[in-house]
């Protein structure tokens, strides 16, 4: 028997075995045998068979990858009143905040360049790309408080999607390589050392960039701008790329490649980092007393909080949908509140880039030394201002010269 055969056969087998309350295996198997054998009538035979509630797809359909029907849907944006009020209020916090607290970021780290190291190129990439993301807003803004109306032309709009995406993804790439550095520096640092190494570090910073380039340029040939019957043009919205082919499959490997791979290893590097930082601190008494290591296992926590509750919705939001989409049609009801659930997710999504700033205040030194002595500086300036301009301090300064001047008076006599 041929292997082609034999394969078809392996993928029907499976499915066919697979208990009916097994979603998961169901799925599995499914999009294997799509895969392998999406144009095929037996395999919507091998559906009918096993789950004949299950609503069967269209050939043309599955060839398309589109497994959404061809009715149009109206009710996708009718959280538009709300939406052009949160939103840009959103982004305008996660702008002011983000531009403001990376710049100082980049100012701190700036006087570090001339004695750089792993952590330092790694730190300079990943606010450079934070940076970057937050200077894409502006337009999103516009674009929000419009109700998503984009009034530009798809070329800005695959401009500005493109920004958005790549130091989005740029930015975990970065966090994942900074989390591997320090796993390295602490548990490993004979053995991998050569990671370490400057010159490395910055083939390995421009390899992330590649990556997350070759990722996202696959936007521009899509078209980003739909427009909706009541007139409205949307951006960078998810019912646009509706009908891409493969879509589920792109996404849900877009899932694995830009979260799930960069989660789970920095959840591992990061506790074998605390568990090797807390057995240290038991068997040095000196460290323990110190509270270093307390500190330090305290920032590495803040830092797994930040990544996992701002990038997990988002990720897992597409991820079941796409699941669905391979298992059945969904209907306009679920596009509705998937496309609002998108939105949610990506807000918070975007979060993290005002909240980087903040780890780094309780994370460095230097930083936390800068942004304190500037608040000095500008309440000291502002003290300053308000003793000169106020009426009570000027005629306390004209009593006080007045006594001078009179005490000076009668040592004279």
């Amino acid at each position: 028997m041929s292997s082609p055969l034999l394969l078809d056969q392996l993928l029907r087998k499976l499915y066919m075995g697979t208990q009916l309350g097994s979603w998961a295996m169901r799925g599995c198997a499914l999009g294997c045998y799509a895969l392998w054998s999406h144009s095929s009538l037996a395999f919507l035979s091998v559906l009918k068979q096993k789950t004949p509630g299950l609503p069967l797809l269209k050939m043309a359909d599955m060839g398309r990858g589109n497994l959404t029907s061809n009715v149009t849907c109206t009710n996708l944006y009718n959280h538009r009143d709300t939406a052009r009020v949160i939103m840009p209020l959103h982004y305008t916090i996660v702008f002011t905040v983000g531009l403001l607290g990376n710049a100082l970021a980049l100012h701190v780290i700036r006087p570090n360049l001339k004695k750089m190291n792993s952590t330092t190129l790694y730190s300079t990439n990943l606010v450079i790309s934070d940076i970057l993301f937050t200077l894409s807003l502006p337009l999103r803004i516009v674009y929000y408080a419009s109700g998503f109306h984009w009034g530009l032309g798809d070329a800005l709009c695959k401009a500005s999607g493109l920004i958005f995406y790549i130091n989005t993804y740029a930015g975990v790439n970065f966090m994942t390589c900074l989390s591997v550095d320090r796993f390295i520096a602490v548990v490993l640092p004979l053995r991998f050392s050569r990671f370490r190494k400057v010159q490395n570090v910055k083939k390995i910073c421009v390899f992330v960039w590649v990556v997350v380039l070759v990722q996202t340029l696959p936007l521009l040939s899509m078209p980003l701008t739909n427009k909706e019957p009541d007139g409205y043009i949307t951006c960078m919205e998810y019912p646009n790329f509706e009908n891409v082919d493969n879509l589920p499959f792109m996404l849900i490997g877009a899932v694995f490649m830009g979260y799930i791979f960069p989660v789970v290893t920095i959840l591992v590097c990061y506790s074998v980092l605390c568990w090797k930082l807390h057995f240290a601190a038991k068997s040095n008494h000196l460290t323990e007393k110190s509270g270093r290591s307390k500190k330090a296992i305290g920032v590495i926590c803040c830092v797994i909080l930040v990544f996992v509750v701002c990038f997990s919705p988002y990720h897992i939001d597409i991820l079941q949908y796409m699941v669905r989409k391979l298992l059945y049609d969904p209907d306009c009801e679920e596009l509705r509140s998937f496309q609002v659930s998108l939105h949610i997710t990506v807000c918070l999504m975007n979060f993290n880039s005002c909240l980087d700033p903040f780890i780094y205040f309780f994370a460095c030194k230097g930083y936390k030394r800068k942004i304190l002595k500037m608040m000095k500086r500008q309440v000291s300036a502002s003290f300053s201002s308000v003793v000169r301009t106020s009426p009570e301090g000027s005629s306390r300064d004209f009593i006080d010269a007045q006594k001078i001047h009179l005490h000076n008076t009668r040592s004279q006599q």
